[in-house]
């Protein structure tokens, strides 16, 4: 997978120095795990572009379609919920690669649906075996230092939203050339190369606790209830992803109308349109290092707001919903790269949980944006959906004014050069 040009040609910073303790992390290593977030996190992405081309072929509404978006990441949610944890007490190279062959079967198992019921199950089965990238993230935060994290956690982060982005670009081209099944097929074979070649490029990566499988599943709630800092990163999550889905799951639906009429390769193009999002991540990750997390979470949210005021008021003119989409990827990643930070400096024993209750309460809201998208759409239409979407940013909005003197970092210590703003933010 190769990053678009705007990746390539944007400088970023460079990561921190090792010091004393920990080597900083390799940066062959931190690729390696953002390409493969890249390509495994593609697949709860694919269909996007195609919901129009899936409901002609099986000659369904296309608002049925719309529960096909949801039930994926519905599923998601729930492989995060039961298998993400796992990684606190297996050997995580080794589930990383049992998780691909199921995503693999899933991904046939869409690519042969010969109704909608079946699509639905497939897609569900998708969802929660595509659960990859929240292993590999975790995996990343662990073996970087705290300095560096955000600068990791950016990188790797940056790996997977190209590839939520090249996604739906991909899927677009193909599903308009070759047809939507086509896509799928091809996603499961790009899958097993992955496989394999993580199979020799991953280090082996033990536990750091003996728990039962009940005793991890139970050790959430104590979790939420004795760390503020991660229900706050749930809500903001939940918010950000519920405007994101808002608007990629109707997205189909409105270009394929006057006055724009587009058919799904073109809908896969607004997919590039979000690179600013890649570029986000380490910009994010980096002020989160050096200023703290909470400060580009509010510009998050304020930038998805905005986004969606530009596609109620300019959503029929192409530079408008361009440059919403750009707003909005930019703020989504912005806050959910700080998140991520925040969440990554707690326990580092429970990595993997804290980042599986984090991204369970994400794509629960991916989810219920889903849903109120595609109703929103089918009721309301357009207007609908850029309510809906601005009432998740909102909530996103209230919650951080609510919060956002209480947990202030207290004063940073001089640079050697007298400087107080730029000394690593080591808090959450």
């Amino acid at each position: 997978m190769h990053l678009p040009a705007g990746e390539r040609d944007v400088p970023h910073p460079a990561p921190p120095r090792a010091t004393e303790g920990q080597p900083a992390l390799r940066r062959g290593t931190v690729w390696v795990l953002a390409v493969g977030c890249g390509v495994t996190v593609a697949n709860l992405y694919y269909s996007q572009p195609l919901l129009v081309d899936m409901a002609r072929d099986l000659a369904v509404p296309e608002d049925r379609l719309g529960v096909v978006a949801a039930l994926t990441q519905a599923g998601y949610a729930l492989g995060l919920l039961l298998v993400v944890p796992l990684g606190d007490i297996l050997e995580r190279r080794r589930l990383i690669l049992v998780m691909l062959g199921a995503v693999t079967c899933a991904l046939v198992a869409v690519a042969l649906s010969p109704g909608f019921i079946w699509l639905a199950a497939a897609s569900l089965l998708l969802g929660a075996a595509t659960i990859v990238p929240q292993m590999l993230v975790p995996f990343a935060a662990g073996l970087s230092r705290p300095a560096e994290r955000g600068w990791v956690v950016g990188r790797v982060m940056s790996g997977l939203l190209v590839g939520v982005l090249a996604s739906r670009t991909i899927s677009g081209f193909v599903g308009a050339h070759f047809g939507w099944r086509v896509m799928y097929g091809l996603a499961a074979v790009l899958n097993v190369v992955l496989a394999r070649a993580l199979a020799f490029l991953l280090p082996e990566s033990r536990p750091a606790e003996r728990l039962s499988y009940s005793q991890l599943l139970r050790s959430f709630g104590k979790l939420l209830r004795d760390e503020p800092v991660l229900r706050e990163s749930c809500l903001f999550g939940a918010a950000v992803f519920g405007a994101f889905s808002v608007f990629w799951t109707t997205l189909a639906f409105y270009v394929a109308r006057p006055p724009y009429e587009f058919g799904s390769e073109s809908v896969g193009l607004f997919g590039l349109a979000g690179a600013a999002g890649a570029v986000a991540a380490p910009i994010a990750g980096t002020v989160a290092d050096l200023r703290g997390p909470k400060l580009m979470i509010g510009v998050g949210l304020v930038l998805v707001l905005w986004s969606f005021g530009l596609f109620a008021g300019l959503g029929d003119r192409l530079a408008a919903l361009v440059a919403g989409v750009l707003l909005l990827d930019f703020g989504v990643q912005a806050c959910h790269i700080s998140n991520q930070t925040r969440i990554y400096g707690l326990r580092a024993e429970a990595h993997n949980r804290l980042n599986s209750v984090y991204m369970v309460s994400f794509f629960v809201g991916g989810a219920a944006g889903s849903s109120l998208g595609t109703y929103a759409w089918s009721s309301w239409g357009w207007a609908g959906v850029c309510a809906a979407g601005a009432g998740f940013a909102l909530v996103g909005l209230a919650e951080y004014c609510r919060t956002a003197f209480r947990s202030r970092p207290g004063p940073r210590p001089p640079t050697p050069d007298g400087n107080p703003g730029m000394t690593p933010y080591n808090g959450p």
